[in-house]
């Protein structure tokens, strides 16, 4: 594999967040503002059992000491908390943030930018994808229909490898 500055430009593109809200969003919205003293989540977006908030990299640290206490309230939920990052490389670290990710490999030779993380351990590998696919396809799925490069259309999808 080698590095171009192609890999820099795709990585470091800006990132828009499209917000729109279902009813069930606006009640959680209100709930984690109620449960974090009056830190309002940026974007709130519920997928199958999957609830992400995301939250200001300000206000990260303060919000993620109540997660504990949010997942006892929203039982049979995964709730996570995702830092808002504008910036490619920076939000999929942020979806990531318990696994280590030995290398990044971008493929544009498809219809859709393919980025491809590797992990050196096949467990790390499992977590990122989560039980049964569920987290990487919710990963998907959110970058299909709520993150937008600012300049390029290019539908993104993000793989799970381990290095052989």
């Amino acid at each position: 594999m080698f590095y171009t500055i192609a890999d820099d430009l795709i990585l470091y593109q800006m990132l828009s967040f499209i917000k729109k809200f279902s009813n069930l969003e606006l009640k959680l919205l209100n709930y984690f503002s109620n449960k974090t003293n009056g830190i309002f989540p940026e974007l709130v977006i519920t997928i199958n059992h999957f609830i992400f908030f995301f939250v200001k990299s300000e206000s990260y640290f303060s919000t993620k000491e109540q997660i504990s206490s949010i997942r006892r309230d929203l039982r049979g939920k995964k709730v996570l908390i995702i830092r808002v990052e504008r910036i490619l490389i920076n939000l999929l670290f942020s979806f990531f943030p318990d696994v280590y990710v030995h290398n990044i490999q971008i493929d544009t030779t498809s219809r859709k930018r393919e980025i491809s993380l590797y992990f050196f351990i096949a467990e790390d590998r499992g977590i990122a994808i989560g039980r049964n696919g569920d987290y990487i396809k919710a990963v998907n799925y959110l970058f299909e229909n709520y993150i937008k490069f600012d300049h390029n259309d290019t539908p993104l999808l993000i793989k799970c490898k381990n290095i052989k």
